[in-house]
C-alpha cells in the first residue's frame, strides 16, 4: 500500500519507552522517488504545503521556526544531521513545552518507491498515544502532498487514530 490510500484504520505507527520518554515509529511507502520525498521533508517551499511553516537556517547545525497546520504546535529546532537524501536530524522543541524532541527521518529506495522510517523521540510517556496519532497524521499528509492531492481534515483524521494508539500505548512501560 502506498501513503494513505485506503487509510482507514491502517496504523502506521509504533510506540515505545526509552529512558522514561516516549518513542513514536512510522513507516510508509510513496509512489515516487527518494529525491522527491527527501525535496518534500526539507525544502520550505513544499513543507507549507502539508506540514506547516518553516523558516530559517535548514543547513547542518542551523536553526528554525515552524508551526505545524494539524496540531497548531509552534517552537524552534536546529538540524543536527543532514545526509542527502538519506537522514535527516532534528532537535525541536514546541513554544510552550519543557522538553526537547528528537526527530530522525531516514530515506531508503524500494524500487520505484521511496521508503520514509520517521522516529520521533522524546515526548512524555503520558502523550504517547496523541503523539503516535497526530504524526500519522503528518505521515498521511505527506503521502497526499506527493500524490497531489490535499491535507485531510487533521481533528476528524486523529479522533479515527486516536483509540488505536491508546491501545499500544496501554502495553508501554
Amino acid at each position: 500500500m502506498t501513503g494513505n490510500a485506503g487509510a482507514g484504520s491502517r496504523i502506521l505507527g509504533s510506540l515505545r519507552s526509552a529512558g522514561g520518554t516516549g518513542v513514536v515509529r512510522m513507516e510508509d511507502r510513496f509512489g515516487t522517488g527518494i529525491d522527491d520525498v527527501w525535496s518534500a521533508l526539507t525544502d520550505p517551499r513544499r513543507l507549507v504545503r502539508w506540514l506547516g511553516e518553516v523558516e530559517g537556517d535548514l543547513r547542518l547545525g542551523g536553526e528554525f521556526r515552524f508551526r505545524f497546520f494539524s496540531s497548531g504546535s509552534e517552537g524552534t529546532g536546529r538540524v543536527e544531521a543532514c545526509e542527502p537524501p538519506r537522514r535527516l536530524l532534528l532537535v525541536i522543541k514546541g513554544l510552550d513545552e519543557p522538553y526537547e524532541q528528537v526527530i530522525e527521518a531516514a530515506l531508503a529506495a524500494g524500487g520505484d518507491q521511496a521508503i520514509l522510517v520517521l522516529e520521533e523521540r522524546g515526548m512524555p510517556l503520558d502523550l504517547l498515544a496523541a503523539y503516535g496519532a497526530g504524526i500519522q497524521v503528518h505521515i498521511e499528509d505527506l503521502a497526499a502532498h506527493l500524490a497531489g492531492r490535499e491535507r485531510c481534515d487533521a481533528g476528524a483524521r486523529w479522533n479515527e487514530l486516536i483509540s488505536a494508539y491508546r491501545d499500544l500505548a496501554a502495553s508501554v512501560g
